[in-house]
Formats: structure tokens, C-alpha cells, sequence
């Protein structure tokens, strides 16, 4: 039985979110390039006067918007761009996906034997158990995937492939290479937490009331699942906003030959350099393309675990 939801785990996490990660790659790229130290920024004079009635002209930087990025990659690199590390990213989709929702399972039965069973502690810690295990296992991929993104390579010049991009990393970094940006993924994973809490509280609430099917779980309709992608989104959206400064942090970890070396210092930089704005580069395109993400693969999720319990 064990190995029959390990499968279903790979089979509900697997499937949903490769269809989540081809429909809003576009965004992953936009979100990437906003967050990167690479990216332009368009000087701009602002004009002042001083005491004496004097103008003085203080020079500063505007930050390129999400429609301005698109735009250049369109121009300069066309629109095959926009799909930039889709490949390392479905690979990573579905083990990720099926290490996630199994170690949580387990997790959960753990902590329900230390703690308050389903209570938020139980949620919270199997979050972050099961969320540590994924990004230690699966941070090469995603790394690999960050690489091939940040890439800028005008229209018609060779680019990379995953293959290459892996071969490059271990040539000019070696073995540690691959992590870099783990210790940023560390820190995420009170994102994941805090989804989970939010999401399995209003999940309990869902069921004890009027949307949940009056008849029970064995009839439940559209309409229960259509209430779990709510819930789901609003857990995302929630806990994207709160925790999301780690993200830029951990994108410019990641980028090549870059004068950010650990998690700390390169927070740091980035208050100083930029101010604190920087840190929130990239939400918008984030937000439109976690939340429909973590939907599909939640609901999708609870869908099939649903069928399979209804076929035992």
C-alpha cells in the first residue's frame, strides 16, 4: 500500500504540475530576469531646488517594469525566450512534485503521533520537513534551470541547453556549484509553510461548512474543488507576499560569476545598493504565476486522492 501512494503522489503531483510549469513558464522568466542584478536600469535626473533657489539635478535609476522586460526579450532574443530552462523545469516538476507529497504524508503521520493531531504545528512541521528534503534533493535542477534563464543571447545565436548549462556549471564551479542558492531555498521554506497552514486551515473550515457536500467526502462535486483552488490561491498569494525577498536573494546566488556569496551578504548588497524595493523585483509576474500553479497542483492533488480512496 505504501508504494501505491507513493505512485499516486508522483502520478498527482507529477501530471499538474507539468501542466502548471508549461502554461506560466513565460512568467518564471519575466519573474527571474526582474529579480536578477543583470537586469538594465534606465537612469533618470530628477530636478530639485536648495536653499538659495538654486536647481540641483540628483541623478537615480528607474527599474524596468514586467512589460518593458517582455517587450526587450521579444525584440532581442524572440519568443522562444520566454520558455528558456521549460526543460530542467519539467524534469524537476515531477520527482519534485512526488518527494514533496510523499515526505508530507509521512511527515504528517509522524508529527500526528508527537503533537495535536491536524493541528497548524503538525501542518507547519510537515511542511518544512517535506519542503528541506525537496530542495536538497532537487536544488542542482532548479539551478540549472536559473542559469538557462538568466542567459541573453540575441536572436539567432546558440544557446545553451540543459546538458550544456550542467557541463558548464561542474567545469567552471564543480560539485558545489550545483547548491548555490540552497541555503536562499532554506530560508523559502517558511513560504511553504505558511501555505500549508493557511491552506489546511481553511481546507478543515471548508469542510465543516456549507460548501463542503452535505452528503460527505464520497459525493463531493465541482463545486468542493473549485472551494480547495480558492483556498489554495489565497494561501499562495498570502504566504508569496510575506516571504518573497528570499527568492531574489536566492536568483542572485545563482547567477554566474556574481559578487553575492552567501545568503546574508547578499541581502545585504542588495538593501545598500538598491534599497529595500529590490527585494520585491519580479512579485507581480511571481504572484500571476505561482497562485494558478499552486491551485492546479493542489486541487489536482486532492482530486485524485479523492478517486483513489473512492476505488479502494
Amino acid at each position: 500500500m505504501a508504494q501505491k501512494d507513493t505512485l499516486l503522489h508522483l502520478f498527482a503531483g507529477g501530471c499538474s504540475g507539468t501542466v502548471g510549469a508549461i502554461v506560466t513558464c513565460p512568467l518564471e522568466v519575466l519573474k527571474t530576469r526582474l529579480q536578477s542584478s543583470g537586469l538594465t536600469l534606465r537612469p533618470v535626473f530628477q530636478v530639485q531646488l536648495s536653499g538659495t533657489g538654486a536647481s540641483v539635478i540628483r541623478p537615480g535609476t528607474v527599474t524596468p517594469g514586467l512589460l518593458q522586460v517582455l517587450r526587450s526579450i521579444l525584440e532581442k532574443e524572440g519568443p522562444r525566450s520566454l520558455f528558456r530552462g521549460l526543460g530542467p523545469n519539467l524534469v524537476g516538476v515531477a520527482p519534485s512534485r512526488a518527494i514533496y507529497f510523499a515526505a508530507y504524508s509521512k511527515a504528517k503521520e509522524l508529527f500526528n503521533g508527537l503533537f495535536v493531531p491536524n493541528s497548524g504545528l503538525v501542518h507547519m512541521s510537515s511542511a518544512g520537513a517535506a519542503a528541506f528534503v525537496t530542495n536538497s534533493l532537487m536544488n542542482p535542477i532548479w539551478m540549472v534551470k536559473t542559469r538557462m534563464q538568466l542567459e541573453k543571447k540575441a536572436r539567432g545565436e546558440k544557446k545553451m541547453n540543459a546538458l550544456q548549462c550542467a557541463r558548464y556549471v561542474y567545469k567552471t564551479e564543480g560539485v558545489r556549484g550545483f547548491y548555490r542558492g540552497l541555503t536562499a531555498s532554506y530560508a523559502g521554506i517558511s513560504e511553504t509553510m505558511i501555505c500549508f497552514l493557511i491552506y489546511e486551515t481553511l481546507k478543515k473550515h471548508l469542510a465543516q461548512s456549507q460548501f463542503a457536500s452535505p452528503s460527505g467526502e464520497a459525493e463531493k462535486g465541482a463545486s468542493d474543488f473549485l472551494c480547495l483552488m480558492m483556498a489554495a490561491a489565497f494561501s499562495k498569494g498570502c504566504a508569496s507576499c510575506i516571504a518573497y525577498p528570499h527568492e531574489v536573494i536566492r536568483t542572485r546566488l545563482r547567477e554566474e560569476g556574481s559578487k553575492y556569496k552567501y545568503f546574508f551578504q547578499t541581502g545585504r548588497l542588495i538593501a545598500v545598493e538598491e534599497g529595500y524595493t529590490a527585494f520585491y523585483r519580479g512579485l507581480i509576474p511571481q504572484l500571476i504565476r505561482q497562485i494558478p500553479n499552486t491551485a492546479i497542483v493542489l486541487s489536482s492533488y486532492e482530486l485524485i486522492m479523492h478517486l483513489f480512496r473512492d476505488n479502494k
